[in-house]
């Protein structure tokens, strides 16, 4: 296991020297799941929900945070981001959910991991958000990265 890089030698905080590493190509795919009630759903498929289309929004928050997250994950780096790209699932099976699957890329000297986690998150969240007022027990589950490419560390999928 490889020693945690946001702590100095005497154990304090710190932002990762990235200046010394090269550029390159930098892919992260991260999933997460909204469980729901079926006539939540329903709304959410059929365009019904009373504050307008869930998932367009959804998408758009989910690349909102994409691109905002070093202002929300303190020791992140600000990124040039290359694209990111959202894309929605429904479950029609019991429980009922939407599936939120996001792709970041960038061309830079660190990942985009934190950068695809936090946009399923956030669209995931924007999802609750617009159908809270119809089923409150909503639950976001499984958020995770699937995949990892680029970098010194190279390739990373999950399973493997």
């Amino acid at each position: 296991m490889s020693e945690l890089t946001h702590f100095d030698a005497s154990g304090q905080a710190q932002m990762v020297n990235v200046g010394d590493k090269d550029a390159t190509r930098r892919v992260a795919i991260a999933r997460g799941t909204i469980a729901m009630r079926a006539e939540t759903l329903a709304l959410i498929r059929e365009g019904r929900a009373a504050k307008g289309d869930v998932l367009g929004v959804a998408r758009i928050a989910a690349i909102q945070g994409a691109k905002r997250t070093s202002d929300l994950i303190p020791l992140c780096h600000p990124l040039a981001l290359t694209r990111v790209s959202v894309d929605f699932t429904l479950e029609e099976e019991t429980p009922a959910a939407v599936h939120c699957t996001v792709r970041v890329e960038t061309i830079g000297r660190t990942g985009v991991e934190m950068e695809a986690l936090t946009a399923v998150q956030i669209g995931l969240l924007t999802v609750y958000d617009m159908c809270k007022a119809v089923d409150r027990g909503m639950t976001i589950t499984d958020v995770k990265l699937l995949e990892k490419h680029g970098g010194k560390s190279g390739d990373w999928v999950v399973g493997e």
